[in-house]
């Protein structure tokens, strides 16, 4: 019988050289680590993830020719399986709400030290989620303040607008959401739609922080 651990199967996706060598060096072959891919692009990025079948995906948020913001979210809807690893320089509090509401299962600092980021790869490839302790502070008092909303957009939602405006806040992909629901991905996205129109939102990101407040509300 075969007791050795499963191999984790690692995507790199950052646009500098350097910086794929480096962590190519660090976790290839390094215990049950195996680097089955690399990418400089969010494009790149998402046809790689499909190519190569990755159980972690160590995402830069700043591409060239986007967002890895929106390549996480392109890969979770494609392979909801796979966990996304943001890793960036900078701990900008806007892109880690929108990282967490696009399926990421971290967020982590470029200065974080080797066997920290080996722990935290290791951690979302068992399906746990992660925050970088440096920003995890100030993502939860964002949280605790919420969003300025009107009562009657919150009374104007629908029992299936509430269950959806509760997955999106949990971070779940639209993807992930159709199948919960048995809905089509066409139509939960109308769905979100709707709801940020009655409750006077621009952005999906917004929606973590409706849902905590009003949560908090009736906990007081």
């Amino acid at each position: 019988m075969n007791n050795r651990p499963e191999t984790v199967r690692i995507l790199i996706v950052d646009d500098h050289d350097v910086v794929r060598v480096g962590l190519r060096s660090l976790l290839d072959g390094r215990g049950t680590f195996r680097v089955v891919g690399e990418a400089a692009s969010a494009a790149e990025a998402v046809s790689k993830a499909e190519q190569c079948d990755p159980d972690v995906v160590i995402m830069d948020i700043r591409l060239p020719d986007g967002s890895g913001i929106e390549a996480c979210r392109e890969i979770r809807a494609r392979r909801p399986e796979a966990k996304v690893l943001m890793l960036t320089s900078y701990a900008d509090d806007e892109a880690i709400f929108a990282s967490i509401l696009a399926g990421a299962a971290g967020y982590v600092l470029k200065q974080i030290r080797s066997q920290s980021l080996v722990e935290a790869i290791e951690n979302v490839a068992r399906g746990e989620s992660l925050l970088d302790p440096a920003v995890t502070q100030r993502v939860l008092e964002r949280l605790r303040k919420g969003s300025s909303l009107s009562e009657n957009g919150k009374r104007a939602l629908t029992d299936q607008e509430e269950k959806i405006l509760s997955l999106v806040a949990e971070g779940q992909t639209n993807r992930e959401i159709a199948q919960a629901l048995f809905l089509s991905e066409g139509t939960v996205k109308n769905y979100v739609s709707n709801i940020l129109a009655k409750l006077n939102l621009s952005r999906r990101s917004q929606l973590a922080a409706y849902v905590a407040r009003e949560r908090e509300k009736l906990s007081a």
